[in-house]
């Protein structure tokens, strides 16, 4: 069978995926996108099933910062709006500024601008979040330790909880030890629900700059305004490939939202796998599944299946397709695809610039035999550099973790450039490679036909959580409590 995929079908793919603008949750480019979506695959006389959803919707419309120096008014340029975080009047908010530097200061933040800095997280070993299964080639690696914008705001995300409790009027976020080109447009972090203050983030270059004001005790002017809908529609969707086993499923997934061309493109390489697999005749029933509020995830989550991604609400809605009880059909493997073709970006000398090396494709696979059959399918790649991970301390990103969760073997291309969540006017297609998309796409095109000869038995099921013990994914030692311990005292005794 040809599983051959082009890279002109994948960059003409992504490039109509971004005609329809940024996507965000119930947006109208995410509205439109999804019809787009959804004719295609009428185009291919395959039944769609949608579930329809209302939530509240919020999206930044303007923000700016002026400090108040006299008669002077200095601009200081907003890397991006913090979503859900609150708004103000067109007018905005002028009050003093007051830098937050230590607990003490929250006290004095009651009805004023608070300023905080954000820092990389950077000291925390990646083996807390990350524990590695095999590689491909053996000598990929992956920094020793986690940092970057996407982690660093799900960590220090409760700047706007504290401000709020204080009763401050604003706040400003200071990235600091993340180049200013790499935080522009992070719409970052997506993962709280509304928190009824306004928040902006600043570069660490402007942001010297509020943060001196706020110490001279200036004044600022803080405008954040909003679009909101009370009743917002959105929808995901699902399509279902009949095969001649009348128990058994496998369910291929991505979601649809996103702010630029990898985030999210997986859908692009669903309609590619749609095509060639409509008219085989399959083994097993494959069950193709389109979501969305992946950055709405505090209104699509559903934690009665064990995760926190917007899959988990297709799973808590159609479990007849998945859970095996009674009458249900059983799934027996999950494939999850997305932020595909990255390249990778990094600071480099003080300049963010494109290293040469495509991102590394981090792959969560749900047992050691889904492993292997993944690793032994990669190896004829041109372009590949990924590892495999195992779930770890309750942590595993995208939308593979809901599948995970529930037993399921999944084998789920998660991987995570620092431009994952950029806004931007180009949709960061200097940071995209066609061909690895494409190489990519016919890697799981692979996994699909090599599935359907697998038995049920021998693809199991996936492994629950590791915890603290993880296989090290830098090429140091393996971590645990003990090498945690000797790290701890070592840092003492210096």
């Amino acid at each position: 069978m040809n599983l051959k995929i082009s890279s002109e079908a994948m960059l003409a793919g992504v490039e109509k995926m971004n005609s329809f603008g940024t996507r965000l949750t119930g947006s109208k480019g995410h509205t439109d996108f999804i019809n787009y979506l959804k004719d295609e695959i009428g185009k291919m006389g395959i039944r769609i099933f949608s579930d329809p959803f209302y939530f509240k919707r919020w999206e930044e419309k303007d923000s700016s910062i002026e400090i108040i120096d006299g008669d002077e008014k200095i601009n200081i340029p907003v890397s991006s709006a913090y979503p859900y975080s609150g708004e103000t009047s067109e007018d905005g908010i002028t009050e003093e500024l007051v830098y937050v530097n230590d607990v003490a200061d929250i006290k004095d933040i009651t009805g004023k601008i608070a300023v905080f800095e954000i820092s990389n997280v950077n000291f925390i070993p990646s083996e807390v979040a990350f524990d590695k299964r095999s590689s491909y080639p053996e000598d990929v690696l992956l920094p020793s330790k986690y940092e970057g914008p996407v982690i660093t705001s799900f960590v220090q995300c409760f700047y706007g909880l504290v401000s709020k409790f204080s009763k401050a009027k604003a706040v400003i976020l200071v990235w600091k030890g993340l180049h200013d080109d790499c935080v522009r447009g992070q719409y970052l972090s997506f993962i709280l629900g509304y928190q009824k203050i306004p928040m902006l983030w600043v570069n660490e270059t402007e942001g010297k700059r509020v943060i001196e004001a706020a110490k001279e005790h200036k004044s600022a002017k803080f405008v954040l305004t909003a679009i909101t809908e009370e009743n917002a529609f959105t929808e995901s969707f699902y399509c279902i490939l009949k095969g001649k086993n009348p128990k058994e499923t496998v369910i291929v997934n991505t979601h649809t939202d996103g702010t630029n061309c990898v985030e999210e493109n997986g859908a692009i390489a669903l309609l590619e796998l749609m095509r060639i697999f409509k008219d085989r005749e399959l083994e097993r029933t494959h069950i193709f599944v389109f979501t969305t509020g992946h950055f709405r995830l505090p209104r699509f989550k559903d934690i009665r299946t064990g995760s926190f991604q917007s899959a988990s609400r297709w799973l808590a809605m159609h479990r007849d397709l998945w859970d095996g009880r009674g009458s249900h059909f059983k799934c027996v493997a999950n494939l999850t695809l997305e932020h595909m073709g990255c390249k990778e970006w990094r600071d480099i000398d003080g300049e963010y610039k494109y290293t040469g090396e495509q991102e590394v494709e981090l792959v969560y696979t749900g047992n050691k035999f889904v492993d292997r059959l993944y690793i032994e399918t990669v190896k004829n790649r041109e372009h590949i550099r990924t590892m495999t991970l195992r779930g770890h301390n309750a942590l595993h990103f995208g939308e593979g973790q809901n599948f995970f969760t529930m037993g399921i073997p999944e084998i789920s291309l998660v991987p995570a450039p620092y431009y994952l969540c950029v806004v931007s006017d180009t949709h960061e297609m200097e940071k995209f490679d066609a061909e690895l998309m494409a190489e990519q796409t016919e890697t799981f095109a692979e996994l699909i036909e090599k599935i359907e000869h697998i038995s049920a038995k021998e693809l199991g099921r996936s492994e629950p959580y590791s915890v603290v013990k993880a296989k090290s994914v830098s090429g140091g030692r393996d971590f645990s409590i003990s090498g945690l311990a000797e790290t701890v005292r070592n840092k003492i005794k210096k």
